[in-house]
C-alpha cells in the first residue's frame, strides 16, 4: 500500500515533507519481527532512516499506518476515540503509543504532531509540525545519551553524526546551525531535577537548555499541553 493509497482510502493528504522523507527511502524499514535487529538494523545504521536512534521511536511502514489508522476509528476499538477527531499514526513507542499527524488542527501547511497514550485518555502536543518535531527528537537525543544500556560516547556521538548527515535536508538552516553547534561540543554529565529528587544524565547538552532552544527556534503555543481523545 502506497501512501497515495492510504490518503484516498481515509480522505486527508499527508504533509509534504513526509511524502519527501517516502520517495527519498526515509521511510523504509523493512518489516519488524524476531531477526529485524540482526539483519535489517546493521543496514539502516549506515544510512538511517526516519529517527532512527530516537529513543521509544518506532517508525510505522505504510501497511502498519493503514492498519493503526483503522485500528484508531473503530468503533469497537478499546480507545474509544472520538469520531470527529483524525489522527494519523506514523510511528509508535515500544510500549504501544502513537506519534500522530493531527489533521484537524491542519493550519497554512502545518499538520501538529501529537502523542497518543494506548493506555490513557489522553493527547500531548509535541510540535506545530513535521520538520519541527524531527528538529526536537534530533535536539532531544542529543541531551540523553542512554546510561542504562551502557551506550558508550563513541557509539553515542556516531549515532547523533550519522542521524544529522541524512537528516539535515529536511531541515531549515537555522535549526541545522544549532545541531551542528552542539554536535561540535564534549559530552557532558549533568543532573535532571525531578519533584524529589535528581537524576544523573549525559549528553552534549542539560535538559535546561534543551527547553530553552526549543521555545526559541521552534516555538508552539501548544506545545507539551494536553487533551483527552475520548468521552470514555
Amino acid at each position: 500500500m502506497t501512501l497515495q493509497d492510504i490518503e484516498i482510502k481515509h480522505n486527508f493528504e499527508f504533509p509534504l515533507l513526509y511524502k519527501q522523507l517516502d520517495n527519498d527511502g526515509m521511510l523504509n524499514i523493512g518489516e519488524y519481527g524476531p531477526n529485524w535487529y540482526a539483519e535489517v538494523y546493521p543496514l539502516l545504521k549506515q544510512n538511517p532512516s526516519l529517527l532512527l536512534h530516537s529513543y521509544d521511536f518506532e517508525l510505522l511502514n505504510s501497511k502498519s499506518v493503514n492498519e493503526a489508522i483503522e485500528e484508531l476509528q473503530d468503533p469497537e476499538d478499546y480507545r474509544q476515540v472520538k469520531k470527529e477527531f483524525k489522527f494519523i499514526p506514523f510511528a509508535q513507542s515500544g510500549a504501544g503509543d502513537h506519534y500522530c499527524f493531527f489533521v484537524n488542527e491542519e493550519k497554512d501547511g502545518n499538520i501538529p504532531i501529537v502523542y497518543l497514550w494506548h493506555d490513557s485518555n489522553e493527547i500531548n502536543y509535541l510540535a506545530k509540525n513535521l520538520q519541527d518535531f524531527i528538529f526536537k527528537m534530533i535536539l532531544t537525543d542529543m541531551a540523553n545519551q542512554d546510561l542504562y544500556n551502557k551506550v558508550s560516547d563513541e557509539e553515542f556521538r556516531n549515532n547523533i553524526e550519522s542521524v544529522f548527515r541524512t537528516h539535515k535536508k529536511y531541515l531549515s538552516t537555522e535549526q541545522n546551525n544549532v545541531l551542528a553547534d552542539i554536535l561540535n561540543r564534549e559530552i557532558i554529565d549533568y543532573e535532571i531535577q525531578l519533584p524529589r529528587m535528581k537524576e544523573p544524565a549525559r549528553g552534549l547538552l542539560t535538559d535546561l537548555e534543551l527547553k530553552t532552544l526549543l521555545d526559541q527556534i521552534i516555538p508552539f503555543e501548544k506545545m507539551d499541553q494536553s487533551f483527552e481523545y475520548s468521552n470514555e
